[in-house]
């Protein structure tokens, strides 16, 4: 029988990291799910139905392992655009850059046309943006006591959703956890959301807060519906070495008080194929019934990327099989650490979403790994996933391989696409209609343009080979992409990035995509929040726009004239780049933005840091550009770069 690993894997030529994950399938004889998966999960039920689900997953979990005779291989933005009807009025501002449009995504920096709204780890702040020259700080939400970190918000015309991660000591009912009643307190790290009122923006007010136990995984927000989702670690040894019986995770929403409820052991399911010692907590709420509770459903099992359509909302995780002949490391007497072939796997779990209420309705499972929500699409009906199998650094027949595999209403590969570029994995992926965009890398970024008008039979379209590589794609129109990543420069058989390239793509001749124009910023060293974090990008077609945070690291002249591709350079700016960009003339730089004054800039030596003067967020409001830090927000004029306002945030 095989045995499934979790997503931890460093698999290098001398070392191999492995954490335990899921349990071998059909776990104390539960069925498979229904072919149409309609039927509800089955239930933990009890405390010892829990303990006796999480001891056979540790009888599983082998540990450090090695593998007898095993050969070792060398490694080798948004789009500006009116105001929503939802808030009102009628300036033209950005909004932040998402996946799927009418699927908003939670960020650290948000505006409504009048008034900026940030989250730092110490407050919320409201920011009367408009007039520029007239910018100041309206309200501000404190969290001093340490307990409350905010991490992301929402906002519409009459809410402020600040989520965040809470710690918080809780009393214990005795009589729940001890037959001797002791007092039992408790420590939560919660994800906690809490809701404000801010029609009044000098005085936001706190209407609602829920609490999910755990650690903050993503979020949606679609119309007036929130959902949360959050992974809670399950203390296996204490679970099974305590006598008494410890409570499930916690919860808490302010509709139905204010003492934290547990959930009941009957009310957590768990995938019958798939046993892990984490609780997945997922939970809705509709912001617009405040007397309507949250809805919560919890699973035995975690989660590691969320995708979300307008109907619904994918978890996906990664699985890793272990091959039979490896062996623990305990039962050798003569330990040795290398790399072993394994087999990755993602399976997907759906949940519907309604009115703030979310339920589970399929899973689906293809081989490899994915990369972030990026690999994943809902289109008429099919839901599109971009996997990598295989290892980059083998040279055999498990080397790494990339996949595009179509899934039907049930979730169920209907169509597929297997073994794309050998050798390299991939870097970013794009589904944009019939066609899906990957990037792969290893000394050259091919840009592989995929047909995805026949869900059945997906296939390629063209290839374009280039050096460099794109962490992220963004649509421009149906005829081009452009490409945010790294150049890179080959030495024999090593590649090394160098600075920051922007690319756009035509694709309108798809057997022959060509890098229309690219841009090239600073040198090894140089790099953007865009590149791990597509909401730090501001782009509108309609305003030819570009603009995005970077750090920049450039090299001397001495530097430069010893041609030494593996060398770093010095740290030289932090801010936004703007640029203008069009079909006839590519990107063209318009302006360069720092919060840094001269005498930090002085100061740096050969790198930077995380300064709060470090520009993360660039909106735009009508024509004015604004750039946001935790120390400053600055206005300029969009068509002549004026500077119009500065606003201190720092007390």
């Amino acid at each position: 029988m095989k045995k499934k690993w979790p997503y931890l894997l460093v698999a290098t030529a001398l070392t191999l990291a492995l954490t335990p994950f899921f349990t071998a399938a059909g776990a104390f004889g539960e069925e498979e799910l229904p072919s149409r998966q309609k039927d509800v999960l089955p239930v933990v039920g009890s405390y010892s139905q829990l303990k006796k689900l999480l001891e056979k997953n540790s009888r599983t979990n082998a540990g450090p392992i090695y593998m007898e005779s095993a050969a070792v291989a060398a490694p080798a933005a948004p789009m500006a655009k009116s105001a929503d009807t939802a808030l009102g009025g009628s300036a033209d501002f950005s909004t932040t850059n998402t996946q799927v449009q009418g699927v908003d995504e939670a960020d650290i920096v948000k505006t409504d046309g009048q008034y900026v709204y940030q989250a730092t780890p110490q407050e919320v702040r409201i920011i009367l943006a408009t007039p520029a020259d007239g910018m100041k700080i309206s309200s501000r939400i404190t969290y001093e006591n340490g307990l409350f970190q905010p991490l992301e918000l929402y906002v519409d015309e009459r809410r402020l959703i600040v989520i965040g991660q809470a710690s918080e000591s809780v009393k214990m009912q005795s009589s729940v956890v001890s037959k001797r009643r002791l007092p039992y307190v408790q420590d939560h790290q919660t994800v906690k959301a809490m809701i404000y009122d801010i029609r009044d923006k000098t005085h936001p007010r706190l209407t609602r807060q829920v609490d999910v136990e755990g650690q903050y995984l993503s979020s949606r927000k679609i119309g007036a519906n929130l959902y949360l989702t959050a992974n809670q670690y399950v203390n296996t040894y204490a679970i099974l070495e305590e006598k008494n019986e410890l409570p499930g995770p916690q919860y808490r929403d302010s509709v139905q008080g204010e003492q934290f409820q547990t959930v009941p052991y009957s009310d957590i399911r768990y995938f019958p194929e798939s046993i892990q010692p984490d609780y997945l907590m997922v939970a809705g709420v509709n912001l617009d019934r405040p007397e309507q509770k949250m809805s919560l459903s919890t699973y035995l099992g975690a989660g590691e990327n969320i995708y979300a359509s307008k109907d619904n909302l994918y978890v996906a995780v990664t699985e890793y099989e272990w091959p039979q002949n490896a062996k623990p490391l305990k039962e050798s007497l003569t330990p040795t650490f290398v790399p072993v072939v394994t087999k990755s796997n993602t399976t997907v779990y759906r949940f519907g979403m309604t009115d703030g209420k979310l339920s589970f309705s399929g899973k689906g499972t293809v081989p490899g790994r994915i990369l972030n929500q990026f690999s994943l699409d809902e289109h008429d009906g099919y839901l599109r996933i971009a996997t990598t199998s295989g290892e980059m650094w083998r040279q055999d027949e498990n080397t790494s391989k990339n996949n595009l595999y179509v899934l039907d209403k049930e979730l169920k590969t209907y169509g597929k696409l297997e073994g794309i570029a050998p050798g390299e994995r991939i870097y970013s992926a794009r589904f944009i209609g019939n066609r899906a965009y990957l990037v792969t890398f290893k000394q050259v970024d091919p840009l592989f343009v995929i047909d995805l008008s026949k869900p059945a039979a997906p296939s390629i379209l063209g290839a374009l080979k280039i050096p460099g590589y794109s962490d992220y794609l963004h649509p421009y129109d149906e005829n081009h992409i452009i490409g945010f990543g790294k150049e890179a420069e080959s030495d024999k058989d090593m590649a090394f990035y160098q600075g920051m390239k922007i690319a756009l793509f035509d694709v309108s001749d798809v057997a022959h995509p060509k890098e229309k124009f690219k841009t090239v910023i600073g040198d090894r060293g140089t790099n953007s929040e865009l590149l791990s974090n597509h909401k730090a990008l501001l782009f509108s077609k309609e305003k030819e726009l570009l603009a995005f945070p970077v750090t920049v690291y450039e090299r001397s002249a001495e530097q430069r004239a010893k041609k030494d591709i593996r060398e770093y350079g010095s740290f030289t700016f932090q801010g936004a780049y703007v640029y203008h960009l069009d079909l006839k003339s590519g990107f063209h730089l318009t302006s360069k933005i720092t919060h840094l004054s001269d005498e930090e800039l002085k100061k740096a030596g050969d790198g930077w840091y995380d300064s709060k003067n470090n520009i993360n967020r660039i909106l735009t409001i009508d024509d004015t550009l604004y750039t946001v830090s935790e120390g400053f927000v600055a206005a300029q004029e969009l068509s002549s770069n004026r500077q119009l306002g500065r606003l201190s945030l720092t007390k």
